[in-house]
């Protein structure tokens, strides 16, 4: 893992002091994920399309694969900017690292989950509605639904909302 040196430049992404980036090795599969909070400390999450090819109709974090030549970094950014229109700012916390096979038998993929702050207009996120089918800001009484249509035992996204908002 590395630390970046929590500096800022001109348009560039804030990383605090002390959050370590993983390095991905050559030849692993990497997946990223925003945790993204609002003024009442809700989690944003958005619900996965019923035809999606990776868990279909469950709810997700901000994220998804980085692309060869990226860091994880520029993948999150890119991922931000993509699936809700708004820009990354800060990277607050690195949440965890885990590995996971998904629901479509492919490799084994590393996933690495970071708190981070964006700008935007956060009532508006801009989705793509060809890939999801909703959005909520889940708090601390409402996480509960994030296992929705999750196999027994798989609830990565519960998991990981509930060590920042419970």
């Amino acid at each position: 893992m590395s630390e970046p040196d929590g500096s800022e430049g001109d348009g560039a992404v804030r990383v605090d002091p002390g959050v370590e980036v993983p390095c991905p090795a050559e030849g692993e599969l990497w997946t990223v994920g925003a945790v993204i909070l609002n003024e009442r400390d809700e989690a944003f999450a958005q619900k996965r399309g019923p035809h999606r090819r990776l868990f279909p109709g469950t709810w997700d974090v901000v994220g998804g694969h980085v692309e060869a030549g990226e860091s994880l970094l520029e993948a999150l950014a890119r991922e931000v900017e993509e699936e809700t229109g708004w820009r990354l700012r800060r990277v607050r916390r690195l949440l965890r690292v885990t590995q996971w096979v998904g629901d479509d038998g492919g490799a084994l993929r590393h996933e690495a989950d970071f708190l981070v702050e964006v700008d935007g207009d956060l009532s508006r996120p801009a989705l793509e509605w060809s890939k999801n089918s909703a959005y909520h800001w889940f708090g601390p009484g409402e996480i509960h639904r994030l296992k929705e249509n999750c196999a027994p035992g798989n609830h990565l996204v519960h998991d990981l909302i509930a060590q920042v908002v419970a």
